[in-house]
């Protein structure tokens, strides 16, 4: 096999990879001066040649002439004799140019050199993969779906790029079949080995900002700005939205009539509940809005003096009995939800406890804390309130047992009767 078109005879990787002309003759030449350092201890006194019109290389060495029997390096020194059969005029101090032809090297060598030049073609082409994918990550971007496994969904893009969408990344309600389109956010990508793992999410927060930019016109050309998102996704979310020309209600553009802009990302998101609500620097009022449905009576905020876990403070919310189960929301949603939004730690405290009544965790002693917790989640933090409601009702508003429940009923009931 000879040099002539050799660029030619490795086509099959420049066809299928994003790879120029130039970028491949520039492998070729390090490939190629990999495989002379190998064979003759060193590549600096070659010539590489690539002419990028014919698609063809050649390869000189250079050695300078010396006296038969005086030559100490053979790589880059040639005897006279030597010489003279290459040239008959040649003298000593001479250069000596000498072409190499591909099957000097040897037939292992030329198969390792195919080999290594495979091996940065496509070492090529994940670097420069991974650097696309990089400059996109928090985008949106779509794929399709190629095959289904348990721990995660592998998506193909049009240019046949795997995209790994992972369970914990998907949507809970989230159903796809092969050929299915996907939408999510690229969440990372990182090298792995040589390979590029491109991240694809349906669950972050970004996707569905970038979801607002996509579906409303306001949004993407920057007449209204998505301050926050807080979501638990495929159950609810809490975006704060804020326009800087009041002639715009921001929520109402972005719901639209009847909910008409907004329910294709609510479809999106496999049916998740959206509030959307006015962003304010107003602390207090922004936290009133983040609570809502419920309506609150007032509030104390505590300011921390460093952040902990991610809140800057605590605030204590006083509602009136029957806007704390709003408050708190089904599961404890609504008020996680809003904590997440705002910053800070929220409190729901009942307004008008009555003298006789006790909160609950004065009887920490006796009831354990996760079931004083499971309470707090509809909204029941006092004595009082655990025992007007029946047992059949909390039941079903909690996840505990029929029995936990008359046990703590009947701690409870001693305590008053005492």
């Amino acid at each position: 096999m000879e040099n002539i078109a050799l660029i030619d005879s490795f086509s099959e990787f420049k066809d299928n990879k994003s790879i120029d002309r130039v970028t491949l003759m520039s492998i070729l030449e390090e490939v190629f001066r990999a495989a002379l350092k190998r064979k003759f201890g060193s590549d600096d006194n070659f010539d590489i040649i690539i002419n990028p019109d014919k698609g063809d290389l050649e390869i000189w060495r250079n050695r300078v002439v010396v006296a038969d029997g005086f030559s100490e390096d053979d790589n880059e020194e040639i005897e006279l004799a030597e010489a003279r059969l290459i040239e008959p005029d040649f003298e000593i101090g001479e250069d000596v140019s000498e072409e190499v032809k591909l099957i000097d090297l040897g037939r292992r060598a030329i198969l390792a050199l195919r080999q290594n030049l495979i091996s940065k073609i496509f070492e090529h082409d994940s670097t420069n993969i991974f650097k696309q994918f990089k400059e996109l990550e928090g985008d949106l971007y779509s794929a399709e779906v190629h095959h289904i496994r348990h721990n995660a969904i592998i998506l193909l893009d049009d240019e046949g790029n795997e995209i790994v969408l992972p369970k914990s990344e998907q949507i809970r309600s989230d159903f796809f079949r092969k050929g299915d389109s996907v939408r999510g956010v690229i969440k990372t990508v990182e090298l792995r080995g040589n390979k590029p793992a491109i991240i694809l999410s349906r669950t972050s927060p970004a996707f569905l900002n970038k979801l607002f930019e996509q579906e409303i016109p306001e949004v993407f050309d920057g007449l209204i700005t998505v301050e926050g998102v807080a979501r638990i996704p495929g159950e609810k979310a809490k975006v704060a939205v804020d326009s800087y020309d009041d002639r715009i209600d921001p929520v109402g553009a972005c719901v639209g009539v009847k909910g008409s802009r907004i329910h294709g990302i609510v479809r999106e998101l496999g049916n998740e509940n959206i509030d959307v609500i006015n962003y304010t620097k107003n602390e207090q009022l922004f936290i009133s809005r983040a609570l809502s449905p419920a309506k609150v009576s007032s509030m104390e905020i505590e300011m921390y003096e460093e952040e902990k876990n991610g809140k800057k403070g605590r605030v204590s919310v006083l509602l009136k009995p029957e806007e704390v189960s709003k408050a708190i929301g089904r599961g404890g949603v609504n008020i996680r939800l809003a904590s997440e939004l705002t910053g800070y730690e929220i409190d729901v405290k009942r307004e008008g406890l009555e003298e006789e009544d006790v909160e609950l965790t004065e009887f920490i002693d006796e009831i354990e804390d996760w079931v004083i917790t499971e309470f707090k989640k509809i909204g029941l933090d006092t004595a009082r309130g655990v025992l007007d409601a029946s047992v059949a009702e909390l039941v079903k508003r909690t996840d505990l047992e029929e029995e936990t429940i008359i046990d703590v009923q009947r701690i409870l009931k001693e305590e008053f009767e005492e």
